[in-house]
């Protein structure tokens, strides 16, 4: 009991804290021949840095889905474990059956749906983008037939939404047909990443449970490299609880690479790596980053110590130096890139350079920081050969 209500208390908190950063607006559509209000949120230092882009999240079912979004979205870059994002929430309270309902004997969107469908990338994307600091990553969040409208983006003959998140879906019983229409091996093609998420529940009928598993199983034989799966399974006896777990759960997959590098990545993708191809996974990530969500992060100190056995351990330290230089470019006011130089030329025995690089890392670093010490004693080390 106590640790729901300090949940409660720390989503309340969430909202009263983001509140006041979400825009009311009516875009009249031509599309729709009628007016269509959102919700934009914008993150918290928006307004100071003018030249940030952030990543677009586009909810549909604004009026119970927008506030936990956003809500997760801003626990997620507090935590360093996602970039802010700019999230729209799109209202279909009294719409959502006309909006995304699907024709019954063959699985084909009616009329109605194909225009929202066509008002959300046609109108909605392109206002937010016409207006707002975007980045190039796109998400789009759906529950029930909205997720399943939501699949049918993957259709588009260039993909332009990197992420489709299909939250307790509700697909035709032809989806296995539509998706293979969609031909997801274009994808590809495509210098990008891309993502789809798909969750089942306890809390489905037998049925539909049948059929998700079904198709998450068949998308994922497909093995894209640059089409990330993400098949969910939520034991919940509610569906409403499925959703609040869900989004989190979405998020944190999807922003995977934008977090530190964490012991599953280490242990997947760089343990077994030579010091050159370590160096440049790490640089790569992190102008993957850089690309996708717009944040120019540099390389956090804590994905320097990641990799520095390998760097240091393997090839006798022979990459030590050009994995210091890569920290000084990234860092000049750090004593890291200065360090690793040094004992690059320490391990050569070429003790006067190296102790000059010792000494002009030791300048960098105040006094009362607890690696001083350390960083001296190598001055004092090397200061009596």
């Amino acid at each position: 009991m106590i640790k729901k209500s300090f949940s409660l208390i720390f989503i309340l908190f969430c909202f009263s804290g983001f509140s006041q950063k979400v825009i009311e607006k009516t875009i009249i559509s031509d599309i729709l021949e009628t007016s269509r209000n959102l919700k934009i949120y914008l993150p918290k230092g928006y307004e100071k840095d003018s030249l940030k882009n952030y990543p677009l999240a586009v909810v549909f079912d604004a009026e119970y889905l927008f506030d936990t979004y956003v809500g997760n979205s801003v626990l997620f870059a507090l935590k360093d474990k996602a970039p802010k994002q700019i999230v729209v929430g799109i209202s279909m309270e009294k719409t959502k059956k006309e909006d995304t309902y699907f024709n019954i004997d063959n699985g084909k969107l009616n009329r109605r749906s194909i225009e929202f469908y066509q008002f959300v990338r046609d109108e909605v994307i392109f206002y937010v983008e016409s207006n707002f600091r975007t980045s190039p990553f796109i998400s789009l969040i759906g529950e029930g037939t909205s997720a399943n409208i939501i699949s049918h983006y993957l259709k588009e003959p260039e993909p332009y939404i990197n992420s489709y998140v299909c939250i307790n879906p509700t697909f035709s019983d032809f989806v296995y047909r539509e998706f293979e229409s969609y031909n997801l091996k274009k994808f590809l093609k495509e210098d990008n990443t891309f993502y789809l998420y798909t969750n089942n529940s306890t809390s489905f009928s037998l049925k539909k449970q049948a059929k998700i598993r079904e198709l998450q199983i068949e998308i994922s034989s497909l093995g894209l490299n640059n089409f990330n799966i993400i098949n969910d399974h939520i034991k919940t006896p509610s569906s409403i609880s499925a959703v609040s777990e869900a989004i989190p759960r979405a998020i944190s997959k999807i922003f995977e690479i934008y977090s530190s590098i964490s012991k599953d990545e280490f242990e997947k993708n760089i343990k077994n790596s030579t010091p050159r191809d370590a160096i440049a996974y790490l640089e790569n990530k992190y102008l993957e980053i850089e690309f996708l969500f717009g944040s120019n992060l540099g390389i956090r100190e804590k994905d320097i110590y990641a990799i520095e056995n390998i760097i240091i351990e393997k090839e006798n330290g022979d990459y030590l130096r050009e994995f210091g230089k890569m920290i000084l470019n990234l860092f000049p006011s750090s004593p890291l890139g200065e360090y690793y130089i040094g004992r690059y030329y320490e391990n050569r025995n070429n003790i006067k350079k190296a102790l000059r690089f010792y000494k002009v890392g030791y300048g960098k670093i105040d006094p009362s920081d607890p690696n001083s010490d350390a960083f001296y004693e190598n001055i004092l080390r090397l200061s009596g050969q």
